[in-house]
C-alpha cells in the first residue's frame, strides 16, 4: 500500500520521461500533456492499491488511455474557416529532416504497433514487460513490431524508391 504522499515525489522525479512517451505515442505536445494529465489523475486514483512497480502501472495506463481515445470517432477539434496562426518550429524538435521523416513515419503505422515500437525501442523494455503493458501475449508484441519494422522499411518517405520497390516486390 502506497502513501499519497509518495506520489507528488514520483511525479516530480518521472514526469519527463513519461511526457516524452505520451509525445512519442501521440507526436503532438499538447496532446501529450493532455494525455499525461488524464493518465495521472487515473494513477492518483490507484495510487493507494499500487503495490508493484509505479513505472509499470503508469505507462500502462498510459498506453492504454492513448488507444482509448484513438477509438473515439472524433478527438475533439472542430474545422475552422481560416487556420490558426503557425507557431515558429522548434529548434530543437525540428533539427534534422530525417527525425521529422521519421515521426512522420511513425504517425503512419496504426496506434497499436506505433504503442509496440515505442515502449520496445524508444522506453527500451523488455517484450515480457510490452506484452504486460498492452495486455497481449509476447507472440503478438514480437508480430507487431516485424510488421511496424517491416512497413518503415518499405516506407516511400523514408527508404530511397529503389530500394523501398524492391522491398515491396520482396514483401509482397
Amino acid at each position: 500500500m502506497r502513501d499519497k504522499s509518495e506520489f507528488v515525489t514520483y511525479v516530480e522525479a518521472r514526469s519527463p520521461r513519461l511526457l516524452r512517451t505520451a509525445y512519442l505515442l501521440c507526436r503532438d505536445w499538447t496532446q501529450a500533456e493532455d494525455l499525461l494529465q488524464t493518465a495521472l489523475v487515473r494513477v492518483w486514483r490507484a495510487w493507494g492499491r499500487i503495490s508493484e512497480s509505479p513505472d509499470a502501472y503508469m505507462t500502462k495506463v498510459l498506453v492504454n488511455t492513448h488507444l482509448s481515445w484513438r477509438r473515439r470517432l472524433w478527438h475533439r477539434e472542430l474545422p475552422t474557416d481560416a487556420p490558426p496562426d503557425t507557431a515558429v518550429p522548434d529548434d530543437r524538435m525540428g533539427m534534422t529532416d530525417e527525425r521529422e521523416m521519421l515521426w512522420a513515419a511513425l504517425g503512419r503505422l496504426p496506434p497499436r504497433q506505433r504503442a509496440v515500437l515505442v515502449l520496445r525501442y524508444f522506453e527500451d523494455l523488455p517484450e515480457s514487460a510490452v506484452a504486460e503493458i498492452l495486455n497481449c501475449s509476447i507472440g503478438t508484441v514480437k508480430s507487431q513490431s516485424s510488421k511496424a519494422l517491416a512497413k518503415l522499411r518499405i516506407d516511400p518517405q523514408i527508404a530511397p524508391p529503389a530500394v523501398a520497390s524492391r522491398l515491396r516486390g520482396e514483401l509482397g
